[in-house]
Formats: structure tokens, sequence, C-alpha cells
């Protein structure tokens, strides 16, 4: 089997996977990160997105080799010496989750595009999040959440 290194939430790993393991697996079975959901069989959901080299990607549709030797960061990796990090502060106190199975991919969405624009656009949030699915709200809060972290930045 090939081995695989990664570097994610700032610390190397290195795994050996086969060739057909998706990156999603490696990093909820080879790594225990189960905050990576998996949502759906067709990576509509965005539960599964992380950011691979600083841009959301949906793990679920990249190949585990291909990440050989980029830097990933998941949701355990946001917060910092026991502080949330602002988007998820922002989430807690706009009300930004529900149930919560979505916000790990929501808030690295969030993310990539608050490492592009501090403030954009509700509009822009709205086009940002197309690839992720809530069942539990209209969006609103998760909409407030992320325009309040971006004027926080």
């Amino acid at each position: 089997m090939p081995e695989l290194t990664l570097v994610v939430n700032g610390e190397q790993h290195s795994l050996d996977v086969e060739g057909r393991t998706l990156l999603v697996h490696a990093l909820r079975d080879g790594l225990g990160l189960t905050g990576t959901h998996i949502g759906c069989d067709t990576s509509q959901c965005g539960a599964c997105t992380v950011l691979l080299d600083g841009a959301a990607v949906k793990s679920r549709t990249v190949l585990a080799l291909r990440a050989d030797g980029c830097e990933l960061r998941t949701i355990e990796g946001l917060a910092r010496d026991g502080e949330l990090h602002p988007l998820q502060r922002a989430f807690v106190e706009h009300h930004g989750l529900q149930c919560g199975f979505c916000t790990p991919g929501v808030i690295l969405t969030a993310a990539d595009l608050l490492s592009r624009t501090t403030s954009p656009s509700d509009d822009e949030i709205r086009h940002a999040l197309r690839g992720n699915l809530c069942r539990c709200t209209g969006y609103q809060g998760i909409v407030e959440s992320i325009r309040a972290a971006g004027a926080a930045a």
C-alpha cells in the first residue's frame, strides 16, 4: 500500500492507504478526525468539506493520495489554545447552528470565503454556501454568523 504524508491541523501524519481511499476516510478512519462528516453518497451536502492548501474541498471527492504532501485543516484544527475560532464563536452567538451536523463543512467553507474577503455581501455568502446543505434552518443564522465573523476579522 502507498504511504500518504499529510500535514493536518499543523501536525505531520503518515498513513498507509489503498489507492482508492477517499480523503474523508483517511481523515476519519486513519486519523480519527471525525469532525469531517459523511452526510451523503454524492458529495452534494458539503458535510465533508475541509481546507486543502487553504481552499475548501469536499473530501469525499478527493482521493487521499492526491492530498499527499498537502496541508489540510479540519474543524478540529480551527480552535487555538482552547479559544474558539472567530467563525465558531460567531456561529454560537448568532445561532448559525442547529443540529450541528452540517456545521463543520459550512464553517470551513466560510473560512475559505473569509480568507478572500472579510466583508462579503449576503449574496456572496449564499453563493459560497451553495455546495453546503443544512436541513434544519433557512440559512439566515448561518449568513449572519459568517457576516459577523468577517466583521470581527
